[in-house]
């Protein structure tokens, strides 16, 4: 009960703003309309006033202009525009009562309640139930209804026509439209909105269902590949006679890279499994690695990767510079994946050439630079389509970062990479790639004139 009280409280004792919409179709129709009320309201309640209750025109001008304010005033703050126009309809009423009493007012004139009080009152009425819940609406018409009673059914007067009843009568109705008004105005929202909800549902379910396809189709291809050159590879010495320890030593790293592409193959089934599209790299809500069966790569794992990548036949030389941080998991492997890629690159594109990878550690982030000499070895055709960038600028450009690509003087290739410490974009800050440079590797098709302006 008390606390019904503090809610009825909170709803009619407040001056916040509670604007009425435009319309749809005529914009400020209602707003016009509403004004032409307040206006006319205001010259019949000074005639109501001067001439029907013989309080003076002075007088009546003053408080039929705050009875039509308050009209106006409903269009923006409802709630303070209802305790005005009630206030001022009390005070008038009370005014009047001893010229009713003394007979000086004419007799049969509609008392509390005068036409044009009525009508504003109605008016303000009609507004409040527009705009604010259904409880407080029926709380105004309730405390209206009560001081009509005790006006007139307590206080009383003489020599007057009883208006309460038709005014109650008439508040009932307004308030009832307004309400059943703002309802279905409600009632609509809320089913665009569901509709929203679902046309979006809809979509996410049909990408859950593709990105599934898309997993089905790896696992039972490129796994079942992949697992059978493992097997192969670790077969393989044994049915040569007295194999050599190079060739055991090749065919045992073939054997690691197929059970390493392997673990990674699982991982990107698990994301593409995942139905939780805030956390595509599948590290969990907290960032704490939920992918499955083992952990994400990270920065701590580059030194198996470059060795890893220079027993494939590249002369790699690394170097870091600053004292790392401790990095958020996303920012760990994207650096991870954008060195992969890189590496990659250079090892299908330059075989043969010198790579040096520097890892910078600042107080904004983390700096990559991956870059490789021209190669010294025939080039054979990759059959690349050149989606290796494009993957590393998204993982950038999701952490605030940038990467930018591009061939140097001497026949290289150099990739450079920023990732905020934080994972976060600066805010005011552009860390995206600058205009008019192309992001292009070897083995993408070469830009046709209209993609080169």
């Amino acid at each position: 009960m008390v606390g019904g009280m503090r809610v009825l409280r909170d709803d009619l004792w407040t001056t916040r703003p509670d604007p009425l919409p435009a319309s749809v179709w005529l914009r400020w129709l209602p707003h016009g309309l509403v004004i032409l009320v307040g206006v006319g309201t205001t010259l019949a309640g000074v005639a109501q006033i001067a001439e029907g209750y013989q309080q003076g025109a002075t007088y009546g001008f003053v408080c039929s202009a705050v009875q039509g304010v308050a009209v106006v005033l409903a269009l923006w703050r409802p709630v303070p525009a209802w305790w005005l126009s009630t206030t001022v309809t009390v005070v008038v009423a009370m005014g009047a009562r001893s010229q009713l009493i003394s007979g000086q007012a004419s007799d049969g004139t509609g008392w509390p309640w005068g036409p044009p009080a009525l009508v504003a009152e109605a008016m303000v009425l009609l507004l409040l139930a527009l705009r604010v819940p259904t409880r407080a609406s029926a709380a105004a018409l309730g405390l209206t209804a009560f001081l009509t009673y005790v006006v007139q059914g307590l206080i009383g007067a003489a020599n007057y026509g009883p208006t309460g009843t038709v005014a109650v009568t008439v508040f009932a109705v307004v308030v009832l439209i307004g309400t059943a008004l703002r309802g279905r105005r409600e009632a609509r929202n809320q089913l665009v909105e569901q509709a929203g909800i679902t046309a979006e549902e809809r979509a996410r379910r049909t990408l859950l269902e593709e990105r599934n396809r898309i997993a089905r189709e790896l696992h039972d291809v490129v796994a079942h590949h992949m697992s059978v050159i493992s097997i192969q590879a670790q077969v393989a010495p044994h049915l040569v006679e007295n194999p050599s320890e190079e060739l055991k030593d090749n065919l045992a790293g073939i054997r690691q890279n197929a059970l390493e592409a392997l673990a990674e193959l699982r991982r990107v089934l698990g994301v593409l499994r995942s139905e939780n599209p805030e956390d595509p790299y599948g590290l969990g809500a907290a960032g704490t690695g939920s992918a499955p069966d083992t952990p994400q790569p990270t920065l701590d794992r580059l030194d198996a990767l470059l060795e890893n990548t220079r027993a494939a036949g590249l002369d790699i030389t690394a170097v870091i510079s600053g004292e790392a941080p401790a990095y958020p998991p996303g920012v760990q492997l994207s650096a991870y994946r954008i060195v992969q890629e890189a590496l990659s690159n250079a090892l299908r594109h330059a075989p043969g050439s010198h790579v040096r990878v520097t890892v910078g550690h600042d107080v904004e982030g983390l700096r990559l630079e991956i870059l490789n000499s021209r190669p010294s070895g025939p080039v054979r055709p990759s059959p690349g389509v050149g989606h290796g960038l494009l993957g590393m600028r998204e993982r950038a450009m999701m952490l605030g970062g940038h990467v930018m690509a591009h061939p140097t003087l001497h026949g290289g290739f150099l990739v450079s990479a920023f990732l905020p410490k934080d994972g976060v974009r600066a805010p005011g800050r552009d860390r995206g790639t600058p205009e008019g440079l192309e992001l292009i590797f070897p083995d993408d098709p070469p830009p046709t004139g209209e993609e080169k302006r």
